[in-house]
């Protein structure tokens, strides 16, 4: 963890102790429920954590931010985005009922107040938010399908409102299928050393790219 404090000077010094903690935490849970393979959680900090702070580096939020991560799973990035900009309120979401109690006991133990998690799906959500945040979610297309009427138009963080999604891999096929480019492309195997990073992007795509779902006409009679 040390050596990961060393790479987020920007990370508020309380936000430390919390990070720690949810550590432990997750590695409790992970015993009970496969929320990270077991072979992989060896590297929760330095690559799971890691993973989710590096949007620290590029992003800065106003009070009052609201934010939905879909897909949460296990709360990437959402519990550890809470930790880390505690001005914003955050949603956290999953269809996965064990996954969303696991989220809610980190939210309780770590007495995070700008959290609410809910079990369902994100076309049941019928409110705005200025960002939408996904770590390996689905593919793209889909993705977007699920969350199209969920982002608010604005700038009034460092970067415009709309999508932060954590992907991995070749890009090319799922963006040409999406129909629509990021604003930003963040390559984390820039960033980190490790060759776990490589191929290994936070894509950043503005709300007023994100194509709205059609009304159905009115037929006239």
């Amino acid at each position: 963890m040390d050596s990961i404090r060393k790479q987020f000077p920007q990370i508020e010094e309380a936000a430390w102790p919390l990070l720690e903690a949810w550590a432990a935490l997750l590695r409790e849970w992970n015993t009970k429920i496969n929320l990270i393979s077991r072979k992989d959680i060896e590297y929760l900090e330095a690559r799971h954590l890691s993973h989710c702070l590096s949007i620290t580096n590029h992003l800065k939020l106003m009070s009052g931010t609201r934010i939905m991560d879909v897909g949460t799973g296990g709360g990437f990035p959402g519990i550890i985005m809470a930790i880390c900009y505690p001005q914003a309120h955050f949603t956290l979401i999953d269809s996965i009922g064990k996954k969303i109690t696991v989220v809610q006991d980190l939210v309780d133990k770590l007495e995070l107040k700008n959290v609410e998690a809910r079990q369902c799906r994100a076309e049941e959500v019928k409110k705005k938010f200025d960002f939408i945040t996904g770590r390996a979610v689905k593919n793209l297309p889909e993705y977007f399908s699920w969350i199209k009427d969920n982002v608010r138009r604005g700038e009034r963080n460092s970067i415009p409102n709309g999508v932060l999604y954590w992907k991995g891999g070749e890009l090319d096929d799922e963006l040409a299928e999406l129909g629509i480019r990021p604003r930003k492309t963040i390559s984390l195997g820039e960033t980190f050393s490790d060759p776990y990073f490589e191929q290994k992007y936070i894509l950043h795509f503005d709300a007023r790219d994100v194509p709205r779902a059609r009304k159905p006409k009115q037929e006239v009679h």
